[in-house]
């Protein structure tokens, strides 16, 4: 829970001071690339390491979903940045 929080705040700091509008849909590609290649990394490592069965199959998934889940809290986060340096910054 914390780090859903703390990934959170980092989108709506992200979105608040960056000016304009950010591209969500490039956002989401990054990150699903980050997590693709964090599975990949990680699943070589447990196949030399000698853990391949627990890292091989679930690591790579895992780690894809999981990166995918706080990619998208992250961009949530930069909806409400975006939205609060509308509302702050014009007033």
């Amino acid at each position: 829970m914390v780090l859903e929080l703390l990934v959170g705040i980092a989108g709506l700091i992200y979105g608040y001071v960056k000016s304009g509008k950010e591209d969500k849909t490039a956002l989401l590609k990054k990150g699903s690339m980050v997590g693709l290649a964090l599975g990949v990394i990680f699943s070589l490592l447990g196949f030399f390491t000698g853990v391949w069965l627990l890292f091989a199959v679930g690591t790579l998934v895992g780690v894809l979903i999981g990166v995918i889940y706080l990619t998208i809290i992250f961009i949530i986060g930069t909806f409400i940045g975006d939205w609060l340096e509308i509302k702050f910054k014009k007033a």
